[in-house]
């Protein structure tokens, strides 16, 4: 595929990578106002940390695969990486739909990591989704060349949000009801 045909397939998908990067963190975030009275049959924030700490290795194996020149290895990672980012943003919406959120009780300078952490985890995980867009996107429509440069800046934001992800779980577990 020459690079006007790599560029015009690309375009097509630009519209929905707006309104996705847009619609996810203003979705989540009303979602986040809504309250059902319901309760789970589990208790979800160990397995969508568990779920964040599986993306983060597949990351960095799908990084091993593609500099090892495996390409269908380090596709089909990347595709499970992204199943299972949006299985664990499902997961996490589903648990604050339903329960109340849980107040991190440390206190002094641990207090100040822990937010410091969770709120860079939180803004990252909003920036991160154009950036996997994108990335995929230049992928399918085979604009290697784009889908390299920006992969170089996807792949550490994406990296540090599942691992941060999971510091959060460890740092609040103790504070669960």
């Amino acid at each position: 595929m020459n690079k006007s045909n790599a560029l015009l397939n690309e375009k097509k998908y630009n519209t929905l990578i707006v309104v996705l990067s847009v619609a996810i963190p203003v979705v989540v975030a009303i979602l986040f106002g809504v309250k059902i009275d319901a309760e789970l049959p589990i208790f979800l924030p160990p397995i969508y940390a568990t779920t964040n700490a599986i993306t983060a290795l597949v990351l960095v194996f799908a990084f091993i695969a593609i500099k090892n020149k495996n390409i269908k290895l380090h596709e089909r990672l990347m595709k499970f990486a992204i199943i299972l980012s949006v299985l664990f943003l499902v997961m996490y919406v589903a648990y604050h739909m339903t329960s109340d959120s849980t107040k991190f009780g440390g206190e002094g300078a641990i207090a100040y990591v822990y937010y410091f952490i969770l709120l860079t985890h939180i803004l990252l995980s909003i920036v991160v989704i154009p950036f996997v867009l994108i990335t995929y996107v230049r992928a399918i429509t085979n604009n290697i060349e784009k889908h390299k440069k920006i992969a170089k800046i996807t792949f550490p934001l994406w990296l540090y949000v599942a691992i941060t992800g999971v510091i959060v779980y460890v740092m609040i577990s103790p504070y669960y009801a």
